[in-house]
């Protein structure tokens, strides 16, 4: 095992599967010579050559548009988002053609096609600080995989490279430069601890649909993406401290979602706290909680706690941002809530 940040573990694992498989390309804007808005790809155009690491206009549109037909004529494509936000400007491309197109051809083709970059709220206000979770889980045939730390991005992503249909691959930016969000950042938690450093260097895959349980507890679950998989941490071992012994269960990926592992964890706890950074309306948790509250009813001893941001754009401002997003304060809150029913 290596200690590795997110940012070098995804790097690693498009540079595997492009070693491994010739038919991997990466295309984006600013992907070779630039090396990525995030550096993710740093080095690749000298190493794989400006056929296979492409830098393209400042069209989101155009550049899904050459990735889908690039997958169509048996190439595997990784697309790069500068940022998830400019996804709108090619949502024609990913929601009425690389996810409809299998089934428009009757199954007789497929769109190996990943779409990748970073999104969540980060201090750069309302237009590059979004979490568009909620659309893609919302779009059927694509798959949507949403990775917490190092050693899942990079199994999660090898995956999706190999993967038959197009996956959106959701990488939040806080996690890039470290295992939890730190390095003294305003926007930070000093309580949440580094997990999943430790990163093979062989490739392996970790299957799209299957959930992690980060933190094993018998009081209340606590089902949390990306980001705030270490938020949750933090408030558990908070809450352990007041007696409450609380799960911590990551889904990984939100499309397939891992339904049996989650309404398991809370037959176990028998109470149910969904946490997410998106908008709380029609949003991850939502979802969430309605598969629990219909796989898991019988069980509850209290109602599904939900804890996303607030309906609102994500302002500017360090502290109205905080206020927006889900905090280590706000799931404990949630948490007490479900204990005291």
């Amino acid at each position: 095992m290596r200690e590795m940040t997110m940012a070098a573990a995804i790097r690693e694992a498009m540079q595997q599967e492009m070693e491994r498989d010739p038919s991997v390309i990466l295309l984006g804007e600013d992907v070779g010579l630039h090396g990525g808005a995030f550096h993710l790809s740093h080095g690749f155009v000298e190493k794989f050559g400006s056929e296979r690491v492409i830098d393209t206009p400042i069209s989101e549109a155009g550049c899904t548009g050459v990735g889908i037909g690039a997958a169509l004529t048996g190439l595997r494509p990784i697309v790069e988002f500068q940022y998830m936000d400019f996804m709108f400007c090619a949502m024609d491309q990913i929601a009425n053609q690389a996810a409809k197109i299998r089934l428009m051809c009757g199954g007789r083709t497929s769109v190996p096609l990943v779409i990748r970059g970073p999104q969540g709220a980060t201090g750069r206000g309302a237009q590059h600080s979004q979490s568009l979770d909620a659309y893609f889980m919302h779009t059927p045939g694509l798959k949507v995989a949403a990775p917490s730390t190092p050693y899942d991005a990079k199994g999660l992503l090898i995956s999706a490279i190999r993967d038959p249909d197009p996956v959106v691959f959701l990488e939040h930016k806080l996690l890039y430069g470290s295992a939890s969000p730190g390095g003294g950042s305003a926007l930070s938690d000093e309580s949440m601890q580094p997990l999943g450093t430790d990163v093979p260097e062989e490739p392996y895959a970790i299957p799209l649909g299957s959930a992690d349980v980060k933190r094993e507890g018998s009081d209340v679950t606590i089902v949390a993406t990306m980001l705030m998989v270490h938020k949750a941490l933090a408030a558990a071992a908070l809450l352990a401290e007041q007696g409450i012994s609380a799960e911590v269960v990551d889904p990984r990926s939100l499309v397939p979602l891992d339904t049996a592992a989650l309404t398991a964890s809370v037959k176990k706890t028998r109470r149910a706290v969904v946490v997410s950074e998106d908008c709380r309306t029609c949003g991850v948790t939502a979802e969430i909680a309605a598969v629990i509250a219909r796989e898991a009813f019988d069980y509850l001893d209290a109602p599904v706690e939900r804890v996303a941001a607030a309906d609102s754009p994500i302002p500017f401002a360090p502290a109205c941002e905080r206020d927006v997003i889900p905090q280590v304060e706000s799931i404990t809150a949630a948490v007490t809530r479900a204990m005291d029913m």
